[in-house]
């Protein structure tokens, strides 16, 4: 009778984990089956985007909807104008960032606790609710049409999710390393550069590799602040590859491609800093 039981346990758990595999295997493939669609419609020429049915595989291989994106549309500049834009404001705001969830983390004032609501309501709202005032302050500055305006944006935009994330953080780590750190002779700002920085470097890099996915996937504030093309960003020149009379889906699809890229890389770079920053404080002893 044990040994029944046993079995029809043990019996179940394989099947668990057989169900759990199955639901893995299909969430991946319906989230990566959009790119994949992507790359095949950017190696195809505009006959065979539109053949019905819909081939899987590209039957003639062509680069020539990279070689119209890079050539005639020249899409490296978009790009490095989004990689200027999103490091930049990354930097930034990662940097403020820090010298405010330090501060909130570790310093007892009167009114902390609606100042963190204010940071917090800051970033519910929708971006659409500050493009008005941005627009008119940027617009006063003479600031739009550049760079500068779209970096500034940003910071605004991604500042209060940075200071949120990195709270988080810096309440990991015990104010007696600090106070030791003091009483060798270093000033709070010495014990913070020295040894508070260094152990939250993994939440660090955690939070610039949010905060710069959000600034190059942004679209919003991109579109209305720059009004010349060859300072737009991936996603408004990939927008505007949508015409009242066609859609050049081939070139679109190859910039698509394009813009995952550097993303791709940069995640996989920080992988390490990734995965230490988001189990930071997950196990302690």
């Amino acid at each position: 009778m044990q040994l029944s039981v046993k079995r029809n346990v043990s019996q179940f758990i394989k099947e668990i984990g057989l169900f759990r595999t199955i639901g893995i295997i299909i969430v991946i493939i319906w989230s990566l089956f959009p790119i994949y669609w992507m790359a095949n419609n950017s190696f195809k020429d505009r006959v065979e985007q539109f053949s019905s049915p819909p081939s899987f595989f590209p039957h003639n291989i062509t680069l020539g909807n990279y070689i119209q994106l890079l050539g005639e549309m020249k899409f490296h500049h978009i790009l490095m104008n989004s990689f200027i834009v999103a490091f930049v404001s990354t930097v930034i705001a990662v940097s403020i960032a820090c010298l405010a969830a330090y501060s909130l983390s570790r310093f007892r004032f009167k009114g902390k606790r609606i100042l963190l609501c204010w940071i917090l309501m800051t970033r519910v709202f929708p971006p659409v609710t500050f493009v008005i005032p941005l627009y008119t302050m940027m617009g006063q500055a003479g600031l739009l049409n550049t760079r500068t305006a779209l970096v500034l944006a940003y910071i605004v935009f991604n500042l209060p999710f940075a200071i949120w994330l990195l709270i988080s953080f810096f309440n990991e780590i015990p104010t007696e390393m600090e106070e030791s750190a003091m009483v060798d002779g270093a000033t709070p700002f010495q014990s913070f550069i020295k040894v508070i920085i260094p152990l939250v470097i993994p939440g660090i890099g955690a939070t610039a590799i949010f905060t710069f996915i959000t600034a190059w996937n942004e679209f919003l504030f991109a579109l209305i602040f720059i009004q010349t093309p060859d300072l737009s960003t991936a996603p408004v020149s990939l927008s505007s590859m949508i015409t009242e009379y066609l859609v050049l889906w081939g070139p679109m699809s190859a910039g698509g491609i394009l813009s995952i890229i550097p993303m791709i890389v940069f995640v996989l770079f920080m992988q390490k800093t990734l995965i230490k920053g988001l189990t930071m404080g997950a196990v302690k002893g």
